[in-house]
């Protein structure tokens, strides 16, 4: 698919399909950790990197930076003795992380599968995620045409993760700026802390999936321990779930 840039795009007119009227109107997904397990790919290209400049950089080191944008993640890396400027580490891992994606995508369990029944179904979908457009693309080129209507990626945000910029632009791309979306009927599916609170912060409803850390069980999230056997139904079910039960019911 070519890139969808959501700064030059009129938003989606009309309203998205489903089933249920009251339903899911659109998905917003997370890459790395969420659709792919990246997350050992991008922590060996950060230890062989902070390694070749003289530094140490442990399995802890890296866990800290899973979910951050790409120029924080650099940044720390720079104070652990990566003498180089922000863009250029963010090239380098971007590069070894794709390089190893191109060869074999390490495919999160049941995100595929959740992914098609969703096309199937209608339901738009949105990549949301802090990797940037090359590492983003080759994971979608893996996917069937069509899987994602729209890519927002970290170089496309001033502010990154756990800022709710990636998300609102997402949002208003897909059909949130016309009035055809609105945030009570959007999920967003996250693997990491400061995905999670990117999501929550710009009103979505947050399904947290986590993979390489355990997450707090007490925000304002729902949680999944696997997407696998998971569908549209079950998400469905979570937009539901998330709406307050009106006072008129709730007296009854």
């Amino acid at each position: 698919m070519a890139i969808f840039d959501p700064s030059s795009a009129a938003p989606r007119s009309g309203q998205a399909p489903s089933a249920d009227p009251g339903g899911l109107q659109a998905v917003l997904w997370d890459m790395d950790g969420t659709i792919v397990d990246t997350e050992p790919y991008w922590i060996q290209a950060e230890k062989d990197l902070v390694a070749r400049h003289g530094g140490s950089w442990s399995t802890a080191d890296a866990e800290a930076l899973v979910g951050q944008a790409l120029s924080f993640s650099a940044g720390v890396l720079q104070r652990a003795g990566v003498d180089l400027p922000i863009r250029d580490i963010i090239d380098h891992l971007t590069t070894a992380v794709q390089t190893r994606v191109a060869e074999t995508a390490p495919w999160r369990p049941g995100a595929r599968e959740l992914l098609a029944d969703l096309k199937a179904q209608g339901i738009p979908c949105a990549m949301v995620t802090m990797s940037e457009q090359p590492l983003a693309a080759e994971v979608v080129r893996q996917l069937p045409p069509g899987t994602f209507d729209l890519l927002v990626t970290g170089d496309m945000v001033q502010r990154g993760k756990p800022d709710p910029e990636a998300y609102q632009v997402a949002f208003d791309a897909l059909g949130g700026a016309s009035g055809s979306l609105t945030k009570d009927r959007v999920v967003a599916i996250e693997d990491s802390l400061p995905g999670a609170t990117s999501a929550e912060s710009a009103g979505l409803v947050t399904l947290a999936v986590p993979h390489m850390m355990a997450l707090p069980t007490d925000r304002g999230w729902f949680q999944w321990s696997t997407l696998e056997h998971r569908s549209v139904a079950d998400l469905n079910r979570l937009v539901h779930d998330h709406r307050p039960v009106p006072a008129e019911q709730a007296a009854r």
